[in-house]
């Protein structure tokens, strides 16, 4: 590998540090607010615990989507779902973004990356509606462990992103157990706000 290409893939690195420093709208159980690499590590974490359970799939391919797919976020920070609906340029913004922050990259990496987003953003392959469903599913979890404000809305999480986890059985019968705990969450939440 030539110095330059090996400065232009450090650059990247070093330009995708940003990401560490953007915080989602998820709080920790300990109350501090989660930061998107937190997320994006416990998805990989999530779909290599359910590997053998998800069907005959690329799985360094899915688990290289999970790694690619909020990398973009690195230059202009995370909407939150709730709000998703009212920014029509989210995906595009995003996608120009990560352009952006890959731009020190050789020509074969930037088109192998920005192809694992396409797929993800469009879940087009079997591979991006897994990751779809169990970035959906790992944004669920984070939100009934967390210590989150008293106004949480815990019901906009027993519809978000339905139509991803009930694709696949193993992801249905785990979005249950998951709606299972958002419900406990809502009710609690219903109790406590009761005069």
């Amino acid at each position: 590998m030539h110095d330059a290409d090996l400065q232009g893939r450090l650059a990247f690195i070093q330009a995708a540090e940003q990401l560490k420093s953007v915080l989602r709208c998820a709080y920790t159980a300990t109350g501090r607010q989660e930061s998107t690499p937190e997320h994006t590590w416990r998805l990989c974490l999530l779909a290599m615990v359910l590997q053998d359970g998800l069907g005959p799939l690329d799985f360094e391919r899915l688990l290289k989507m999970c790694v690619i797919h909020d990398l973009g976020e690195a230059l202009h920070g995370d909407v939150p779902a709730v709000s998703q609906s009212a920014d029509s340029n989210k995906s595009e913004s995003e996608r120009q973004d990560l352009i952006a922050l890959m731009a020190p990259l050789p020509a074969q990496l930037q088109s192998e990356f920005l192809a694992l987003w396409d797929d993800y953003d469009q879940a087009t392959s079997p591979e991006a509606r897994v990751v779809k469903a169990l970035d959906k599913l790992e944004t669920i979890i984070q939100h009934n462990q967390g210590h989150n404000p008293p106004d949480f809305d815990y019901a906009f999480n027993l519809t978000y992103g339905q139509h991803y986890t009930a694709a696949n059985p193993l992801l249905a019968q785990l979005r249950q157990l998951v709606d299972a705990q958002t419900q406990q969450k809502l009710a609690a939440t219903t109790r406590s706000s009761s005069p």
